[in-house]
């Protein structure tokens, strides 16, 4: 087995998550792949999916955050690959959103499996992580939402 092999051997079923998969449209030859390999992942699982797509990593939080206000929502699972340039933007765009990724789960009390590949990634890099990256984050939403969703505390 892969190394989200943990993740699947979870106790509680994961029929019926419904999971939001954000996918980021720059570096599309990237994030096209990660889209489909997250996509048959949720689906083998048993989830319900639905798919947005956003410009940017940067701005997959706004997304994130309107998604997981909804009622029909469970989880998340945000998409994308940050390339390195020829300075350290990879890094602020990075670093940015993964903490407002986090925030954003924490204040809604629903799970975020962040897919986002970078900072420091080459494109090939990126390309030979892509479809691992987006099973290890279906896997991640789903562990967390099966883990602490009958245990969650209310607002």
């Amino acid at each position: 087995m892969g190394k989200n092999a943990g993740f699947q051997n979870a106790s509680v079923s994961s029929e019926g998550i419904r999971l939001a998969i954000v996918v980021c449209e720059w570096n599309p030859q990237i994030t096209k792949r990660m889209e489909e390999a997250a996509k048959k992942e949720a689906e083998k699982a048993g989830c319900k999916i639905s798919i947005s797509r956003v410009p940017g990593c940067y701005d997959s939080a706004f997304a994130a955050n309107q998604l997981l206000m909804r009622e029909d929502v469970d989880a998340a699972v945000v998409l994308g690959a940050v390339i390195k340039g020829e300075t350290r933007h990879d890094e602020a765009i990075y670093n940015a959103t993964a903490l407002t990724l986090q925030s954003i789960s924490l204040a809604r009390r629903k799970p975020i499996g962040l897919g986002i590949i970078g900072p420091g990634a080459t494109q090939k890099i990126a390309s030979k992580r892509a479809q691992d990256y987006a099973k290890r984050a279906v896997w991640a939403a789903i562990a967390l939402h099966q883990r602490y969703r009958k245990n969650a505390p209310s607002p």
